[in-house]
């Protein structure tokens, strides 16, 4: 009988209207992963393929592959470049995507925040 309850109460609230203030909170979690998704997808894919290119020039350098150590050697470096200018152009993009964003979101999160006083 409680499950019955639960369930019907959980389908009770997908159908009922949503208050200003759920909207509100709902947009301004919308708009603050909207900022940050294109620096993750950004700093996630670089990153594993700058880790990627200097796994590859970590074999050549070894003589894994093949016997190309000065080739290895360069791309090892710049696979190591890569990785290391990663989390610098992530900074950046977070920063103009929260400038972007910003007057939205502080706007947004004044209004729910004088609603709560």
């Amino acid at each position: 009988m409680n499950n019955e309850m639960q369930y019907a109460e959980k389908i009770r609230k997908e159908y009922a209207a949503k208050t200003a203030e759920e909207n509100k909170l709902e947009t301004l979690h919308k708009l603050d992963a909207a900022a940050r998704r294109p620096a993750e997808i950004f700093a996630y894919t670089f990153g594993a393929v700058g880790a990627l290119v200097l796994g590859l020039g970590m074999c050549l350098a070894m003589e894994i592959i093949g016997s190309l150590m000065p080739l290895g050697i360069v791309i090892g470096v710049v696979g190591i470049a890569m990785v290391a200018a990663n989390y610098p152009i992530y900074s950046a993009i977070m920063r103009s995507r929260r400038k972007k964003y910003a007057q939205r979101i502080l706007a947004l999160s004044d209004e729910l925040l004088q609603n709560d006083r």
